[in-house]
């Protein structure tokens, strides 16, 4: 039996390619030839999911979503760049983990897009999830030669806090793009400003109080505003464009500069060939943090799901919310959840989420096995292979 383990990050826990790893170990305990393929969305973990599936690595030096030097990595292959915000300037990137939703910027993801620039690219792919800021791209627009001034003649570095100061916009200076597919990959569809914006909607998970999301949707708004009046008569209209509130409106940024907008879970499938990979499958293993109610409208598993076609999928994940009944309109198999097996919680526990993944692996493994030879039961199995399985368990 040949396996493809094919799973997204467990958020805070171990990344897709950890989990592929981990899952592996115990499906190649049972005795499945396995084949890893660490998947991403178009969120954190999406340059390192390129570089597993055979992307090379370039290191690069940037800003940090608080303006310190950092070393980010981009994904190259031939003409296509992989650029990631939470890899820049995204909330990993915050000293200790505190977040600063006015102080914040993107700043870092402008200069790896320069940096991508230089190696003449057809295709600039944009991961933005993960992001720490809510600057409307501001950050993103400054490295890429925008100029923004308060009343004072000013010029203003980039931050949230620093929309709603902004007085003129110069873009004489600005880095003129080639002619490069520019693509934004995410799965994000809020506009830029209001109840379903940018910063109602995500800023509180970047550390914004109830003031502070109305400082910076206001902000936002006036930051469009200038735009307008300053050479940019589309802005009005792309920001109500679903996917400009993503990652704290750099999805609003990214399309002033003529972006597109592409499913993450369907493009990164795409872009590491999973098509091929699962065409020499018998099983498709899959799996993310939290299997939730959310997962069939467009989540990596459930897409996941849906292009395996006729090969089953099994999906394993820290935790579900996904009712027995719903799990075959998702498209798996089966479901497995590291809750099933502990009462501690995995979420922050990277040891214990391995040490389960590869006990599951095991299972899924033996289970599959079995059923491919016709038998459903362990039970009726003879003596001997039962005590070689019984051996074979954790």
């Amino acid at each position: 039996m040949r396996a493809l383990v094919a799973p997204d990050k467990f958020k805070g826990s171990l990344t897709a390619a950890e989990v592929a790893r981990w899952l592996a170990v115990g499906l190649a305990d049972a005795g499945v030839a396995v084949r890893q393929l660490p998947l991403a969305d178009g969120g954190d973990g999406s340059v390192d999911a390129a570089v597993a599936a055979g992307f090379s690595g370039r290191s690069c030096t940037v800003a940090s979503a608080l303006g310190t030097p950092r070393r980010a990595t981009l994904a190259v292959r031939g003409d296509t760049v992989v650029v990631e915000v939470a890899n820049t300037c995204g909330l990993v990137t915050l000293p200790g983990g505190r977040r600063q939703p006015l102080h914040a910027s993107s700043l870092g993801l402008g200069q790896a897009i320069r940096q991508a620039l230089r190696l003449n690219p057809r295709q600039v792919v944009l991961a933005l999830g993960g992001s720490a800021s809510t600057d409307g791209g501001m950050g993103l627009l400054t490295a890429l030669g925008f100029r923004f001034f308060d009343a004072a003649g000013r010029v203003l570095p980039p931050s949230g806090r620093a929309l709603l100061e902004i007085a003129a916009i110069d873009t004489a200076a600005a880095v003129r793009l080639p002619p490069i597919d520019l693509l934004v990959a995410g799965d994000v569809t809020n506009p830029l400003t209001g109840f379903e914006g940018a910063a109602a909607v995500y800023g509180p998970q970047k550390g914004a109080d109830p003031a502070t999301v109305c400082l910076l949707d206001r902000g936002l708004r006036h930051l469009v505003d200038m735009l307008s009046r300053d050479g940019f008569p589309e802005a009005d209209r792309l920001a109500a464009m679903p996917g400009a509130g993503s990652a704290g409106g750099i999805g609003f940024a990214a399309l002033l500069l003529g972006a597109r907008m592409a499913s993450g879970a369907e493009f990164f499938l795409d872009l590491l060939d999973f098509d091929r990979h699962c065409a020499e499958a018998d099983l498709v293993i899959t799996g993310e943090g939290s299997l939730d109610a959310q997962t069939e409208h467009g989540k990596l598993p459930a897409v996941v799901a849906r292009r395996a076609g006729p090969v089953p999928v099994v999906a394993v994940a820290g935790r579900t919310e996904v009712a027995g009944n719903h799990r075959g309109r998702n498209g798996f198999a089966d479901v497995y959840a590291l809750t099933d097996y502990t009462d501690r919680d995995t979420a922050g526990d990277p040891a214990l989420t391995a040490e389960l993944l590869v006990r599951i692996g095991g299972e899924i493994g033996r289970s599959r096995l079995l059923e491919s030879i016709g038998v459903r039961q362990v039970e009726s199995l003879p003596e001997t292979v039962s005590s070689v399985n019984s051996a074979g368990r954790r």
